[in-house]
């Protein structure tokens, strides 16, 4: 591993979660891709490693398969151009080493022209769910529309034929595929297991700059735009969005007036620093009632609650949002 690896990694170590060193070029983390485990926070199923002087990123849960120049694009765009920088500056570009020659002016990479905006959109050249009996029964059981969403037969090759992402494509399965849309061109998908997978959604992304959000190209964004953390919760709410694993400043996106949906769980920790970190910002946040049992905006539907009704009543921001949040951490 040459020291500019090294470097990159040790700048990574604090942000993959159960990070180590194995032994000389190889360290083991959980896979930030697919999230390794939801029910199991000890499993850690990502590495990198080294052939012939290429350091290389594996996970052995969702079968990921990149370079560390691959990986660092996908996990930070501004790390990436600097390794690329450094990279192609000692030399280190051709198809050994897989680095592309850097962008010296940086600039977010946009689709200039109607005919590329199309190509693209092609690319979601799959059934709509409703055509599949699985995914239909699936979805309409939710109480979902099945006319939303598309199909994927074979998941992993399907996403191979847009951007090379899996290596063992052996052991595939079928996926509803749920569309993100960003300026009428499609940025990226999530794939919804239907089948007894460890892995319920897996996300992909085929423009690394877009918003890893659902539904943002419909949202009137000068209204109050209620934020959930899935895609199917997201289409119970008006005017709703929703972060598919992502968490950030949405307010570049033009969003001023955000109400955040956490999901009903006061145990999960990774919802509570969330939760918590919105309502130093200073931001609306909803705040389940002890009465509501079901764990997310679904399940409150397919209960029979008015989830709108009960959105509205537990809004909360600054002080007051403080005290209810640590009532409902108690529950």
């Amino acid at each position: 591993m040459d020291a500019i690896d090294a470097k990159y990694i040790g700048l990574l170590s604090s942000r993959l979660q159960k990070f180590k060193k194995v032994k000389a070029s190889l360290y083991n983390f959980r896979c930030p891709i697919c999230g390794d485990s939801s029910k199991n926070k000890n499993k850690a199923r990502g590495y990198f490693y080294v052939v012939k002087s290429n350091t290389n990123f594996k996970c052995h849960n969702c079968g990921a398969s990149l370079s560390l120049n691959n990986f660092l694009k996908q996990l930070d765009i501004n790390l990436y151009k600097q390794y690329s920088l450094e990279k192609f500056k000692e030399g280190y570009t051709g198809k050994n080493f897989t680095v592309e020659e850097p962008a010296f002016d940086f600039q977010k990479p946009v689709f200039s022209t109607n005919a590329e905006k199309a190509n693209i959109v092609k690319k979601l050249d799959l059934p709509k769910a409703s055509e599949n009996p699985i995914a239909k029964q699936y979805l309409e059981k939710r109480l979902l529309n099945p006319n939303n969403f598309y199909y994927a037969e074979k998941f992993k090759q399907w996403t191979n034929s847009l951007k090379e992402v899996f290596d063992d494509t052996s052991k595939d399965e079928h996926r509803i595929i749920i569309p993100l849309f960003y300026q009428q061109t499609l940025v990226g998908y999530q794939g919804r297991a239907l089948g007894q997978s460890k892995i319920k959604y897996i996300t992909i992304m085929l423009n690394d700059d877009a918003p890893k959000i659902y539904g943002l190209d419909e949202v009137k964004k000068n209204k109050t735009v209620y934020i959930t953390e899935g895609p199917f919760d997201s289409t119970f709410l008006p005017n709703a969005i929703a972060m598919c694993g992502a968490d950030g400043d949405i307010s570049k996106w033009g969003i001023n007036n955000p109400v955040w949906i956490y999901d009903n769980e006061p145990r999960n920790s990774e919802i509570l620093s969330r939760i918590s970190r919105i309502i130093e910002m200073g931001q609306k946040v909803v705040i389940w009632p002890s009465s509501i049992k079901e764990k997310d905006i679904n399940d409150m539907v397919l209960s029979g609650l008015n989830v709108q009704s009960v959105i509205e009543s537990n809004i909360y921001s600054g002080l007051e949002a403080k005290l209810k949040f640590t009532t409902w951490k108690k529950i």
